[in-house]
């Protein structure tokens, strides 16, 4: 099949958060099964786009708050209420709806769009339903914008969330009602749109790497506690708020506590042995470097992809319940408690055995297959559907044409100026 995947952040070579993850691990799974794919949407400014494919890129954007300034936030913000849709979608009103229009129209024949995520999906719905699709929900984007409502520590906030919250309910529901399928990251995520589509909705288990882990359980231990993540997410930054107000305090004074990952305002903590370390090189050397791995979300939807590659390392960790959305099975070496003082004891517990000489690690190798084998069993299904809906309409299909011809002429050039990236590189 020939597919257009079409996404706000273009999937990279090198993912570190928890979006560019999951799109990593969908692009490769749909190229395991043989499919060719054209990726739709644009680059964050420093990053390169995953080698050996089509990349129709609409040019570079910052899309994180916490990377640009407050006059950047109120043109989002007027852009917003001008064209009646989410500040996420706002952010993406760089092109018109005839430029992607006329993208897709040379990129045919295809056989379905999936659209993953609501933010450029929901910028341009009119433009991709005219196709038959299958949406990828990386959350149920509502119901995380409510509970940032509930959350919010101004009027305002609760304002701008709960005004965020009703454009993504009718956004997602658009989106979902005329999928051919629904993929979600969770299995309560299958629910969130509504039981009318449910039986549409299936769940793809992620890996963060397409290859597997190498076991490294030798791997010399820097700090007791290793967390990361993009703390500029509000559900993340709620669970890291829990954690150092609720937790740390329980803890031992001489136990370390590295933290590391993009982080707007670094809280005042009287814990001796927090260290914020902003960005690290390489996530998966820091979080081996860790004696155990707290795993700390408190809310949100969707699965946490931090647990996922937690559990691919082997690393001991101590979790939420939350934490373990989107997993079946959580490993031996995990423990699971809500509780601060009982998470607190459990941490100390676990650090205590690995200063003892007991790593607790174990090989995540035969997690990581699970979940691929899963995953592309699920990708399967779902496409068959795609391509019986795509039929049905009658749209012109590449489904029987040979794979070398459709790769050459869907890469030779750049459609209505929009560049094209292949291997990592611009053409």
């Amino acid at each position: 099949m020939h597919l257009v995947f079409v996404s706000s952040l273009v999937p990279v070579e090198n993912p570190s958060s928890g979006f560019d993850i999951a799109n990593r691990a969908v692009l490769d799974g749909l190229r395991a099964l043989g499919h060719q794919v054209s990726v739709v949407g644009f680059l964050q400014p420093g990053q390169t786009v995953a080698p050996d494919g089509a990349m129709y890129v609409l040019g570079e954007l910052e899309v994180a708050n916490a990377k640009v300034g407050a006059s950047t936030k109120l043109r989002w913000l007027a852009k917003a209420f001008l064209n009646h849709t989410t500040v996420s979608s706002a952010k993406l009103l760089t092109v018109d709806a005839d430029h992607i229009d006329a993208m897709l129209t040379e990129l045919q024949p295809f056989d379905g769009i999936i659209l993953n995520s609501v933010q450029l999906p929901g910028a341009f719905a009119s433009v991709f339903q005219k196709y038959p699709t299958i949406y990828i929900a990386h959350n149920v984007e509502a119901d995380s914008a409510l509970e940032n409502a509930e959350r919010a520590s101004s009027w305002l906030q609760r304002m701008l969330f709960r005004r965020e919250a009703r454009y993504l309910e009718l956004l997602e529901k658009q989106l979902t009602q005329v999928a051919s399928a629904i993929w979600t990251f969770a299995e309560a995520d299958r629910f969130g749109f509504g039981y009318t589509v449910s039986d549409r909705a299936a769940v793809l288990p992620l890996v963060t790497r397409w290859e597997p882990p190498q076991d490294r359980i030798g791997a010399v231990v820097e700090h007791d506690l290793a967390l990361i993540g993009t703390w500029s997410w509000q559900p993340n930054r709620i669970g890291l708020d829990w954690f150092l107000s609720k937790v740390v305090p329980l803890l031992p004074a001489e136990m370390t506590i590295a933290i590391a990952g993009q982080l707007p305002s670094v809280p005042a903590v009287s814990h001796p042995g927090v260290r914020f370390l902003g960005h690290v090189p390489d996530a998966r050397a820091f979080v081996e470097a860790g004696a155990v791995v707290p795993l700390i979300s408190r809310g949100g939807t969707g699965v946490q992809l931090k647990t996922i590659e937690t559990f691919e390392l082997g690393m001991p960790s101590v979790a939420t319940r939350a934490s373990l959305r989107g997993v079946g099975s959580p490993p031996a070496n995990c423990s699971v408690t809500d509780d601060p003082a009982d998470f607190a004891r459990l941490l100390t517990e676990r650090v205590a055995e690995v200063r003892a000489g007991n790593r607790k690690r174990l090989s995540g190798r035969l997690f990581h297959q699970a979940q691929k084998t899963k995953l592309l069993e699920t990708l399967e299904k779902g496409l068959c559907s795609l391509g019986k809906r795509f039929a049905e309409k009658g749209f012109a299909s590449s489904w029987e044409e040979p794979e070398p011809a459709r790769a050459s002429k869907k890469t030779a050039g750049a459609p209505f100026g929009f560049a094209v990236h292949e291997g990592g590189k611009s053409r």
